[in-house]
C-alpha cells in the first residue's frame, strides 16, 4: 500500500498551506481510494457555491484518473439544513449516476464566515 498526500496542480488550490486536498491509496491490484478533504466555493448564493464546491471536486477527482461517478461517499456541511433541497437540486446536477453513501450535518460555522456549505468525497478508482 502506498499513500500519497497531493494538491494537484491542475485543480485550485488549497485555502490554506496547512492541509492536502487528497490522500490516495494505492492498493495492491491497482486500484486506489481518494479522500478528497472539503472543499468550499466563493459565491453569493447557496446555488452558486454549491456549484463552486462539485467544480473543484470534478477537478481534484480528475487529477486523479477519477470522476464523480467514482465517488463512493459524500459528506456535507451546512450552516442551515433547512436549506437541505436547495443544496440537493445542484448536487443532482453533478452526481447523475447511482447516488453515493450519503450523511448531511449542520454546521454553526465552517472554515471561512462566508461559507454556506462544505463537502469532502471518498472515490474508489479501478485499476487501469
Amino acid at each position: 500500500m502506498q499513500i500519497t498526500l497531493d494538491n494537484p496542480a491542475a485543480a485550485p488550490q488549497p485555502l490554506s498551506p496547512y492541509y492536502s486536498q487528497v490522500a490516495r491509496i494505492e492498493q495492491a491490484d491497482g486500484s486506489a481510494l481518494l479522500f478528497v478533504s472539503g472543499q468550499i466555493a466563493e459565491g453569493a448564493t447557496l446555488a452558486e457555491q454549491t456549484r463552486g464546491v462539485f467544480e473543484t471536486l470534478t477537478a481534484l477527482l480528475a487529477a486523479h484518473g477519477a470522476t464523480l461517478a467514482d465517488v463512493v461517499n459524500i459528506r456535507t456541511y451546512l450552516t442551515d439544513i433547512s436549506r437541505l433541497d436547495e443544496y440537493g437540486a445542484v448536487r443532482r446536477q453533478f452526481l447523475t449516476g447511482t447516488p453515493p453513501t450519503s450523511m448531511t450535518f449542520e454546521a454553526s460555522r465552517l472554515f471561512r464566515p462566508e461559507a454556506l456549505v462544505e463537502v469532502e468525497v471518498v472515490a474508489a478508482v479501478p485499476a487501469r
